[in-house]
């Protein structure tokens, strides 16, 4: 769980980059490392942020979702260069999926042309041309046609429960700030960082 000092200021610096004009200040790096030891980074988009950790959404059957599941602790990296002199929030812990209810709710709120997609896609699958793909979302479309498309079991939500959470504060010369928080059971505790 993160405590309010966190969440405070998480918020107050996502609030920060929306209000600076950033066209997705929601983008997050997230990492992630195979069974063998393979590291392989993405970009994502953070779709909350709670006390238990920090939510986005994918296709368990896709590349981040086999790593995850092989290795669930992952690493999640925030930079938004237009807040202040440029802000970084870096985030360690493990990703759990969320209770399939709760993906449920999420899937209902997305585009229907998303809900579709994520039937049609077969997400880090070889894909032969673009017609295939097009095909597919073609049949999803008609298959749900006149009714709500429900969320496919392979595609769901995780929540990343962080014991890291860094913010980063760049500063003239190079002199940055850092701020590193680590939980110790359920304590957090934070010591500054040389940059």
């Amino acid at each position: 769980m993160l405590n309010r000092e966190i969440l405070d200021t998480f918020t107050q610096l996502l609030e920060e980059a929306k209000a600076s004009g950033d066209r997705e200040p929601t983008a997050m790096n997230l990492a992630t490392v195979d069974a063998a030891g393979r590291v392989s980074s993405r970009v994502v988009l953070l779709k909350d942020v709670e006390e238990r950790g920090f939510r986005f959404f994918t296709n368990y059957d896709s590349d981040k979702g086999s790593q995850i599941e092989a290795h669930p602790q992952v690493a999640l990296n925030f930079h938004w260069k237009g807040v202040r002199e440029g802000v970084q929030v870096r985030i360690e812990g493990a990703a759990r999926k969320l209770m399939p209810e709760e993906s449920d709710a999420y899937f209902a709120t997305r585009p229907r042309g998303s809900q579709v997609g994520a039937w049609a896609s077969l997400q880090s699958q070889t894909l032969p041309d673009r017609e295939t793909f097009e095909q597919r979302v073609a049949r999803y479309e008609q298959e749900f046609e006149g009714r709500d498309v429900p969320r496919p079991a392979h595609w769901g939500g995780y929540v990343v429960e962080p014991d890291t959470v860094e913010f980063w504060y760049g500063a003239q010369f190079r002199l940055h700030e850092r701020v590193r928080w680590s939980r110790h059971g359920q304590t957090w505790t934070h010591r500054l960082l040389y940059p």
